[in-house]
């Protein structure tokens, strides 16, 4: 819903607000905010309000660190959270250069760019995220709460009520959610939200992480979005459904193709099958999320797509006749813990590739790669995601795809303190290896 400035303002009057936050995120999409007063208020929505960008990973360094935040008005929202009777809202921003400019490390601006290329194309991209998390007793341990298993409802699932409340405080603040359960793995869930433009979804995702946040704490709990934090146990992933729009026609439905899939669909899901391995680090760009990325706990790392067969990177779920507006793709490799602005950027600049170009679509792979030998996937071309953040940040660095999509300040930026969490990571002595190692050695 579009607001306007006297509208936030006299909706802050009317909801006895004291603090506005604002909120963006920095280039590894974790999510930062400042409070202003509701005297603030007409100035920041007029003028911005200035703050120090050097501090933030991945923005300016400290000899032209002066950063303006000028306020998203459609984004205002009241935190359910808070105390309504001296109530705090939430305003996402746009970050701006001294002389007004969009700031090229903004991660918001990064997704703006690439959605302006699907613009001036007549294209709008849509996008319906699956987030999984686990709840624990708290953050010191990964201590399950429950023996739960998928979809159950029984005394096993102790946290319906989380997520009932986490729930209700989305839906408050304006965020549809689609259905909520019980996932694969002990005390695991997650919470779907509705399908929507890619910019609003975005932010809709960085609230939704956070609210997951606070209802746990409200309840005594932890919430963690951490890709694989039990040994032997699936870990979370976001599958993002995505498709793209020519006003209000899917431009991805067409029921004289195959696949009932428009020569359009097909060229953009081979444009992100293609470029899969050179945007990993983008969408799992964690040490962590290579814990996740192995066979056999329903994280893909084939670079293969399919109708039924959940053990493909891309599944496309097939056609119900009067549902064309449902056409879409599932991207089943990412998880939460991306930066989902620069996610979006990468994945819609790789599908787009794919449809300026022209790649063709190979054949759908409905067998279950992850029992097929090494042999038998050599065979059919079936290659893999990168194994670690490492092999994943060389693929990126090399790509001219990645560079364009986050533009030269925010492709360095990245790679650079992805090779610093690699190099951190990887001369780490683990217990693992002192158990394994100590006593033979």
């Amino acid at each position: 819903m579009t607001m306007t400035k006297d509208d936030i303002i006299a909706a802050v009057e009317e909801n006895n607000v004291k603090f506005i936050r604002l909120w963006f995120t920095d280039i590894m999409g974790v999510l930062k905010s400042f409070a202003i007063t509701k005297s603030e208020l007409e100035n920041a929505l007029t003028d911005g309000m200035g703050f120090d960008g050097s501090s933030i990973a991945g923005y300016q360094d400290i000899e032209e660190s002066d950063m303006v935040a000028m306020p998203d008005t459609s984004t205002f929202q009241i935190l359910p959270w808070r105390p309504q009777d001296d109530a705090t809202a939430r305003m996402f921003v746009d970050v701006l250069t001294p002389d007004r400019k969009p700031y090229e490390g903004d991660p918001r601006y990064v997704l703006k760019r690439n959605l302006e290329r699907a613009k001036k194309m007549g294209l709008e991209m849509f996008v319906g995220p699956e987030l999984e998390f686990f709840y624990f007793k708290d953050s010191d341990a990964p201590e399950v709460l429950d023996k739960g298993g998928y979809f159950d409802l029984t005394p096993l699932d102790l946290a319906t009520d989380y997520r009932r409340e986490t729930v209700f405080a989305l839906e408050k603040m304006g965020i549809r959610v689609e259905y909520s359960h019980h996932e694969v793995a002990p005390s695991q869930h997650e919470i779907d939200l509705r399908y929507s433009e890619a910019l609003a979804m975005a932010d809709n995702v960085m609230t939704y992480k956070l609210v997951a946040k606070e209802i746990a704490r409200n309840f005594g709990v932890y919430a963690t979005f951490m890709p694989k934090p039990i040994f032997g146990e699936n870990g979370s992933g976001m599958h993002t459904h995505q498709s793209l729009f020519r006003g209000d026609r899917n431009a991805f439905f067409d029921a004289d193709c195959e696949y009932d899939l428009s020569d359009l669909a097909q060229s953009y899901i081979a444009g992100l099958l293609h470029h899969s391995r050179e945007i990993c680090s983008v969408f799992a760009q964690s040490v962590n999320s290579y814990k996740r990325l192995v066979p056999g706990f329903e994280a893909p790392v084939y670079i293969a797509w399919a109708r039924r067969n959940r053990s493909a990177l891309i599944r496309v779920p097939m056609y119900q006749p009067g549902k064309e507006l449902a056409t879409r793709m599932e991207y089943r490799a990412a998880d939460p813990v991306c930066n989902p602005y620069l996610t979006f950027a990468v994945m819609l600049a790789a599908g787009l590739e794919g449809v300026e170009k022209g790649y063709e679509l190979p054949a759908p792979l409905e067998q279950n790669i992850y029992k097929m030998s090494e042999t038998e996937r050599k065979k059919l071309g079936v290659k893999s995601l990168p194994a670690s953040l490492g092999e994943a940040i060389a693929e990126t660095e090399k790509s001219e795809l990645v560079r364009r999509a986050l533009g030269d300040h925010t492709f360095e930026r990245f790679i650079s303190l992805k090779k610093q969490e690699w190099d951190d990571y990887r001369i780490q002595v683990t217990p693992y290896e002192i158990e394994k190692f100590l006593p033979v050695m």
